[in-house]
């Protein structure tokens, strides 16, 4: 049974991001709809030619990183290409940080304020990470 899920993204810490590409990456190529909202301090990773590291909270994000387990961009990524999932980010975010539309990833969306997102994804369950 598919169903909607709603994601936002606004911590930058290596575990939560992760979750929610599992989770997102998971749920999309399992038939569900996914959509993805990235603010705060998530959406800084999603920049091309950006090299920052989310930092670990704790011991599984360093375990993460040393077991090469796939990254949280990569399993957004396959979520988008390979499921129904659409990746929003945050148009005041983008604004603070100065980040141009044509500086995402290529299978981030347009961007969308924060009140066009609840209005457009009001329906389905909503998770916060």
């Amino acid at each position: 049974m598919a169903t909607k899920f709603n994601i936002i993204c606004i911590s930058g810490l290596r575990e939560n991001l992760q979750m929610a590409a599992m989770f997102a990456a998971t749920a999309a190529v399992s038939g569900s709809a996914v959509s993805v909202f990235l603010s705060m301090n998530a959406l800084r990773y999603f920049v091309k030619d950006n090299h920052l590291s989310a930092p670990s909270e704790g011991e599984i994000g360093q375990l993460m990183e040393i077991k090469n387990v796939p990254s949280f961009q990569d399993l957004f990524r396959q979520a988008a290409e390979l499921g129904d999932a659409k990746l929003y980010p945050c148009s005041m975010a983008m604004e603070v940080l100065g980040i141009p539309d044509d500086q995402l990833y290529d299978h981030i969306e347009k961007p969308l304020g924060l009140t066009k997102y609840l209005s457009d994804f009001h329906d389905g369950h909503v998770m916060t990470f």
